[in-house]
């Protein structure tokens, strides 16, 4: 039953999404860096902080930090596991987005829609090595526009565009 569980709501199941009839295969699936993370841990951080001050509280207000710890530690596992179901796949034909807990979302765009790839690395991405994607498409909206916390993004930035230049979607530069 906790198999079934774990498989049903902590794994995106990627694969089942592949045209395999059309010899589609994952050239890189990206989860997120560790960075997206930091605010579910210090959500931690902090309930166990209410916790010691509970141990400490007088004995008919004790309840409430424990309380309000509960909930902080049910919201930073919701934010994890929200992270950690936000998938970022590059195909030899496509690249798509699954994301999303108990209601689950994707967004797919061709390769050949693809116009631009902006990598912004802010300064704590440059430092911890992470950036987020912005993707500009033929489409006028799109619903994979902007993919945040890929980790080694200039890495990532040329899969796709070593991807796309194979695919023979582009003329080569000489």
């Amino acid at each position: 039953m906790a198999g079934w569980v774990l498989r049903t709501f902590a794994d995106p199941r990627i694969s089942r999404r592949l045209l395999r009839h059309e010899h589609e295969v994952i050239v890189d699936e990206v989860r997120h860096h560790w960075a997206a993370y930091v605010v579910p841990a210090l959500e931690v951080g902090g309930g166990l902080l209410l916790v010691v001050v509970g141990v400490f509280s007088q004995v008919d207000a004790a309840w409430l930090p424990w309380l309000v710890a509960a909930g902080l530690w049910l919201h930073a596992g919701w934010r994890a596991l929200n992270e950690h179901m936000d998938r970022f796949v590059i195909t030899n034909m496509r690249v798509f987005r699954v994301r999303g807990v108990l209601a689950q979302s994707s967004a797919t765009m061709p390769l050949r829609r693809i116009l631009d790839i902006t990598v912004e690395k802010p300064l704590l991405g440059r430092i911890f090595g992470y950036g987020h994607f912005v993707f500009e498409s033929a489409a006028q909206e799109q619903g994979l526009r902007e993919i945040k916390y890929v980790a080694r993004p200039d890495e990532r930035d040329l899969t796709i565009q070593e991807v796309v230049q194979r695919s023979g979607l582009r003329g080569r530069v000489d």
